[in-house]
Order: structure tokens, then sequence, then C-alpha cells
């Protein structure tokens, strides 16, 4: 049976394990050949192995795919280039590329270090950034291609001790709309991804109470295998029309989300003063006012 990505060739960076490896596994089995990218380094970014794509690269050819192993960073510019460059090289072409690599600094933000910060904006969204602008040219040169970058609810709603994460997360649909947009000549499209799944990223979730336990075994069943046909879909020619989304998957539960759009406005022929903004527009507005909610108070059913 032909595969949804039959001749076609994706990076999938991150992929030595979690939602990243079980994406690129995907991928192969939809028919790609896949350039695995991941640096082996720990959840917070420290040290090297080549061992985690070593594995998904095993997993893959074992059921029959073929794949290659990138282990350049994607936080530099010229080590990014290299990663797609690695597509190239191996198989002549691209026209996957899935922004999966990232790494965790979790820190309440009045204790958050500079460090802490710049690392996690370096991975994420300059990652997310380097390597799309390096696939670029070869995008345009063939005038096709699809990019799926992975965000968080954390960005899209909101979490604690996550002010790093979640910015660089929020400014990955930020930068994928715009690449959708300028992109859009070259038959070239991007979307996000925001998925749900037990990983490395969310073993750090606290389970002290019966219910903090209960809801950790519910999270468990959430499996990062889950999460890829979506990228599938996404990158394939079925979603030819789909690009500037955001969308989201948990367990057996798909999800598009809006993107922020006024929702209240206030007109005053005399123009404003900050004092009549504090007499009638606030009181005019407040209704609408988003709540402090975090991801778990807007998610606040499990899934089937």
């Amino acid at each position: 049976m032909a595969g949804m990505l039959d001749g076609k060739i994706a990076v999938v960076t991150g992929a030595g394990g979690g939602i990243g490896r079980e994406i690129a596994i995907a991928m192969a089995r939809a028919g790609a050949r896949v350039v695995i990218n991941d640096i082996g380094a720990s959840l917070s970014g420290e040290g090297r192995s080549a061992t985690p794509a070593e594995e998904t690269k095993q997993l893959i050819e074992g059921a029959g795919g073929a794949a290659a192993i990138s282990t350049d960073s994607v936080a530099e510019w010229s080590s990014a280039q290299k990663i797609v460059q690695t597509a190239l090289d191996h198989f002549g072409g691209l026209d996957v590329v899935v922004n999966n690599a990232g790494v965790l600094r979790d820190q309440i933000f009045h204790r958050m270090t500079p460090e802490d910060w710049l690392s996690v904006i370096s991975v994420h969204l300059n990652g997310s950034f380097f390597v799309s602008r390096a696939a670029a040219d070869q995008y345009r040169k063939q005038e096709g291609g699809a990019f799926v970058h992975i965000t968080s609810t954390s960005g899209l709603i909101g979490n604690m001790g996550q002010a790093n994460y979640a910015s660089a997360k929020l400014g990955i649909t930020a930068l994928s709309k715009a690449i959708a947009i300028d992109m859009k000549r070259f038959n070239v499209r991007s979307n996000c991804l925001s998925p749900w799944a037990w990983s490395r990223m969310t073993q750090s979730i606290p389970a002290r109470t019966e219910e903090e336990r209960a809801r950790v075994a519910k999270i468990q069943r959430m499996t990062p295998d889950k999460n890829a046909p979506m990228a599938v879909f996404l990158a394939s020619d079925a979603a030819r029309e789909v690009t500037g989304q955001v969308f989201g998957t948990r367990m057996n539960e798909i999800y598009l989300f809006s993107s922020s759009r006024p929702i209240r406005s206030l007109h005053s022929a005399t123009g404003w003063t900050a004092e009549a903004i504090a007499e009638h527009a606030l009181p005019a507005l407040k209704p609408s006012f988003m709540p402090l909610d975090r991801s778990g108070d807007a998610f606040s059913w499990h899934p089937l």
C-alpha cells in the first residue's frame, strides 16, 4: 500500500526519543526517508551522546525504512545548516521539516537566571528559525515544502515556572504564521502542533497526593505516538491547503486553536484620557478579560 509520504524526505529534530522519535518512525512508516537529528543531550541540554539517534535509526531500519543521523545542534546557524545538508547529502532533497528539538529549564520567574532563559530560547525559538531558514533555500528552489513546528499549551495558554519555555513556544506560533505568509508564493506550508504526552518533559509533574497520582497515571497513558499521525498528515500532500494553523493532539482528541483577535472594542468621539479609561472603558472591558488560567484549567477534563 502506498504511504502518505512516499518519495518524501524529512528532517525531524530532537528525534532521539519521546515525541520526536515517534514522529520520525511514523514518517518512515508512511514512506519518507528520514534524517534523525538529535544531539543526545539531557533534558536541560547538558552532555552529548549519539545513542538516542542510533536507537531511532535501528527502529526505522528494522521496519524496512531509510534513515540517516545528524548530531548537529539546532541552536547555532552554522550547525543548523549542516542538519539540512545531511538530508541533501544522504537523500538528495528535503520536503518536510519537523522542529521538535527542545530543552527544559523550569524555574519560577523571579528566580530564573539569564542562562535558564537563553538556553531554552536558543534551542526552541532560535533553533526553529535556524533550521527552517536553512531549509527555506531548498524549498524555494523546488517550489514546495512543509514545516511542522512543535508548540505547547504552556505558551498558548500558560503555565507556572515556564517563562522561558512558554515565551519560546508562543513565539514559534508567530514564526510559523510568518513563514506561512512569506513563503506561500513558493507553495510552502507551515503549521504548528501542540502535543500532549508522557515523556522526559512531563516526568517532573508532582505526584504527592492521591489526586496528583491519579492525574499522572492518566497522563502516562498519553503515549508520544498519539501525536504522530497529525504530524504525518500535516507533512503530506493531503494537507496541501492547510497552512498557518495551530493544532493540538491529546490521546484520541484533535484540536484547532484560535489565534489572537480583538474581542471587544470601545470608541470615544473625543478621544480617551487615562481617567476616562478608568471610569468608562475598564467596566466595559473587564467582563471580557482573559482569566489568569493555566493549561490544566483550560483542559479541565481528562481525555478518553
